[in-house]
């Protein structure tokens, strides 16, 4: 049930929110991330070995996602949040104790498990507890918020690498980088979790102009603003979403996968997550190779990659802002993404980093405002599952996406390659415009009534 957000209990929600921000800082307050690559090159691996090394990530996050998600329907989130950086952390700690190409890549299985553990658990947890407080309505917000504070880890990982390199080599790094998961896990513990029983009824309130789609297959559907829908939707005949009861971890796995296939407004919403999420989140790997082809030496490559993070911390901190765009603004979102890394990259200039900037932090908004319309369309008890689907889908989008990109960038060089990357944001943004408008069904009237906010 949705309680009225002037209830809230302040605080509450503010130790929940101060939890999950500490948590992604530390979580991406690792010193291997701006060297690893480097660490990698100076074992002696060649490029190629090097490749091989990110598809392994890739696969163990894709392998492992789904499942655990599933898990984490079925046991405790705060448990499987408290142990991913623990499983992270023992794979930093082999790859600085037995430099190898074998430890490396066992090392980057251990990440993706850890990812992957925490892939879905986080996100169905913040919105039950939310959901639970009445401030479910601060979900974008919130969410914003908390990769805004994981990317000041990744920041402050930077500015922090160089100089403990220099007094400690790499095996300091890698001690820094344990000790941050360390810290994780601790915050973790402090994670309020309040599980809803199995058998608990869901209420689907109906809100006045809740626009309902003409089709279930509509993409559109997916861009709403948050606040249009709500936990507890309602299926097309007026009766409750299903609840699937106290299920085992094998039925909680097809209980998501059956809601994703089966449930056009839920499937949309995943895709929609994917598309956007996954091509800049591959483009980012690039971004370094596409600051020394301005011409700037190394050592400015860090300045031009950090003018990017400001502007994806800008994107997360608006998400309060964006949960107001309608179907029309989100699409001219879309389209500022694909204008701003498409026409950065073509610039070849270091002043062309100001136009990515602004790109990356478009897309950082509209992930977030597509993860939160995901949420609000999830129902029953298979949250994780489902969230952990949208980032499987994810993972696979991205794999294809570096597989064109090299393809790409091997005939016409990367900024080419970048900005033909970037060219789905401005498709997806010209479709959502171009398709009908969804038709608005008033409160009172007696589709609204059976139907509720979709």
């Amino acid at each position: 049930m949705i309680h009225l957000a002037s209830r809230v209990p302040d605080p509450a929600v503010r130790r929940l929110t101060a939890t999950l921000y500490g948590y992604a800082f530390l979580s991406d307050l690792v010193l291997l991330y701006p060297l690893y690559v480097v660490f990698f090159a100076d074992t002696g691996l060649s490029v190629g070995q090097i490749s091989s090394l990110f598809v392994i990530w890739s696969a163990a996050g894709i392998l492992f996602e789904v499942p655990s998600g599933a898990w984490a329907d079925v046991v405790s989130r705060r448990l499987l949040l408290c142990i991913a950086p623990l499983v992270t952390a023992a794979g930093f700690a082999l790859w600085v104790l037995l430099p190898s190409y074998p430890a490396f890549a066992i090392g980057f299985l251990l990440w993706g498990a850890g990812g992957a553990l925490v892939s879905g658990a986080l996100e169905a947890l913040v919105w039950t507890e939310l959901d639970r407080l009445g401030a479910v309505g601060r979900y974008a917000r919130v969410l914003g918020r908390a990769r805004t504070a994981g990317v000041l880890g990744v920041v402050v990982s930077g500015v922090l690498a160089g100089p403990v390199l220099a007094v400690g080599g790499y095996p300091a790094v890698g001690a820094a980088s344990v000790l941050a998961c360390l810290l994780a896990t601790i915050v973790a513990a402090r994670f309020p979790e309040h599980r809803p029983p199995a058998d608990a009824p869901v209420d689907a309130p109906v809100q006045a102009g809740v626009p309902v789609p003409a089709s279930g297959h509509d993409l559109t559907a997916a861009v709403r603003p948050v606040a249009a829908a709500m936990p507890g939707d309602r299926e097309p005949d007026g009766s409750p979403a299903d609840d699937e009861g106290d299920l085992g971890w094998w039925d909680t796995l097809r209980a998501g996968v059956t809601q994703v296939r089966t449930r056009p407004p839920v499937r949309s919403a995943v895709l929609l997550v994917a598309v956007v999420a996954a091509d800049w989140g591959a483009l980012d790997e690039y971004s370094p190779l596409l600051a020394l082809d301005t011409g700037v030496r190394a050592e400015v490559v860090p300045l031009l990659l950090l003018l990017l993070w400001a502007g994806v911390t800008v994107g997360g901190l608006l998400a309060g802002v964006g949960e107001r765009l309608g179907r029309r603004g989100y699409a001219a979102l879309l389209g500022l993404v694909g204008v701003g890394l498409a026409g950065g990259a073509l610039t070849g200039r270091p002043a062309g980093f100001v136009l990515l900037a602004l790109g990356f932090g478009a897309a950082q908004l509209a992930t977030v405002l597509a993860d939160a319309r995901l949420q609000a369309r999830i129902t029953g008890n298979s949250r994780a599952t489902v969230t952990s689907l949208a980032g499987m889908a994810t993972d696979l989008l991205i794999i294809g996406t570096y597989a064109g990109y090299g393809l790409l960038a091997t005939v016409v060089g990367n900024a080419v390659a970048f900005a033909v990357t970037a060219g789905p944001y401005l498709v997806l943004g010209l479709v959502l415009l171009t398709r009908r408008r969804p038709t608005v069904v008033p409160a009172s009237s007696p589709a609204a009534a059976a139907h509720g906010p979709r």
